[in-house]
């Protein structure tokens, strides 16, 4: 079983220290590389399912929150408010209420609707020391949000449409769901107390898991304080579940900050919003991938996607030029040269790379490259040109799979014809 704690120090891609606290770790560039990498992913997935992206402040007057209901049901989870020129401001625990507060900063008409909205932002909960462990429960987070500002009529579809989004990225992610979860109130919970919000709220959750057709289970006691939500739950090796991705339906903030949109009848009418996520924490998710994968990530998320691995010191140059092609494709490449041992030792040391690019003089004459795969297959030997350009290929369409065999030879268009793998 791996643990992304140990994995994650051992592989240099997070780190804490006592001066910055319990709870708030740091990205070393390798682990800013797979964060880098899983945000831009997320980004343009929501692109191109018609979200627009914001960005917002993650402090917020303490009366913002008393209005979104934070305050009264949440506030034990929220760090103190600070005194700043007469007013008390607060580093905000969820960012739903500023971007109702977006939605609100001008008329809105029924045709926008429904309008999406997007922020991958950071906000701060005050989690106990004891619950505190490597990325899984940080304190500083940078969530993957998103709010639908929808018509009632318009709620299913947009919440079925977030479910598969999220299925998509699990597959990219080369995840997989543990189990789908209808979470609902129990006793004993801070709730908002609106009874008829909840059970509409609660039959909506229902038909898009139905309509979905997902195993799920209900849960009393993990909704949300303000309405019920589909959490969709990952678990580690020792089988210990957490939430991911969340769907979320809410009619109590649209209702508590005075939303509208004008309707075709030129009345005003509430908006619902979907609160969705298609990877929750970013700290999180990454801390399940480290796990899943034992750092062998897949392609497109590796810190370093191409090792270049001349055999001696006279394909040095020959190496650098490659690697350097590599950047202008956007790969990731970094050049292990017989300063850091033998090739073999070379090759153990980047085990968890997904491809090594050999350079004997062989291959620098005839301007190819020898690939071997991470997981030991070694396809026949590539001009430089086209083999960058299949990997490419793969790490664009964020494959899981390491090579296509189906590839055809005309792989190479788009990165300039024939490498000469040399230096300059």
């Amino acid at each position: 079983m791996h643990d992304h704690r140990r994995l994650g120090r051992e592989l240099g891609l997070f780190d804490t220290d006592p001066l910055i606290g319990s709870g708030l770790p740091y990205w070393l560039p390798d682990g800013a590389a797979v964060r880098h990498a899983l945000e831009e992913y997320i980004r343009e997935a929501e692109r191109r399912a018609g979200y627009r992206h914001v960005y917002s402040p993650v402090l917020g007057k303490r009366e913002l929150y008393e209005i979104s209901g934070h305050w009264s049901h949440y506030s034990d989870d929220m760090f103190p408010p600070m005194d700043l020129g007469g007013e008390q401001v607060v580093l905000r625990p969820s960012l739903c209420p500023h971007h109702a507060l977006i939605f609100r900063s001008r008329s809105r008409s029924y045709r926008e609707l429904p309008l999406r909205m997007a922020e991958l932002g950071g906000m701060y909960r005050s989690e106990l020391s004891g619950v505190l462990g490597g990325l899984t429960r940080v304190r500083a987070i940078q969530l993957n949000d998103a709010h639908i500002f929808c018509t009632l009529e318009q709620v299913a579809d947009e919440a079925g449409a977030a479910l598969e989004m999220i299925r998509r990225a699990y597959r990219a992610l080369g995840i997989s769901p543990a189990r789908y979860r209808l979470s609902l109130p129990g006793p004993g919970g801070k709730y908002v107390a609106a009874p008829e919000l909840w059970r509409r709220s609660t039959e909506l959750l229902t038909e898009v898991l139905d309509r979905s057709g997902l195993p799920y289970e209900a849960a009393e006691g993990e909704a949300a304080f303000y309405g019920p939500k589909i959490d969709i739950q990952v678990a580690d090796g020792a089988g210990r579940e957490s939430t991911l991705s969340t769907v979320q339906v809410d009619f109590h903030q649209p209702e508590r900050f005075g939303l509208h949109y004008i309707g075709a009848d030129g009345a005003k009418h509430r908006p619902v919003m979907v609160h969705r996520s298609i990877i929750g924490s970013v700290e999180r998710a990454v801390a399940h991938l480290i796990e899943h994968h034992g750092g062998a990530f897949p392609a497109w998320l590796a810190p370093v996607q191409v090792a270049v691995l001349p055999v001696s010191d006279a394909e040095l140059p020959n190496a650098a030029a490659l690697a350097e092609h590599c950047a202008d494709l956007g790969l990731r490449a970094e050049v292990a040269g017989p300063e850091h041992g033998s090739l073999g030792a070379r090759v153990r040391q980047a085990r968890l790379v997904p491809y090594h690019a050999v350079i004997g003089a062989r291959e620098a004459a005839a301007g190819h490259v020898a690939l071997r795969l991470r997981d030991g297959r070694r396809p026949e030997g590539l001009p430089a040109a086209e083999a960058l350009a299949r990997i490419r290929a793969l790490v664009e369409s964020h494959a899981t799979d390491l090579w296509d065999t189906e590839a055809g030879a005309g792989a190479d268009a788009g990165t300039g014809g024939r490498i000469g793998l040399t230096a300059g």
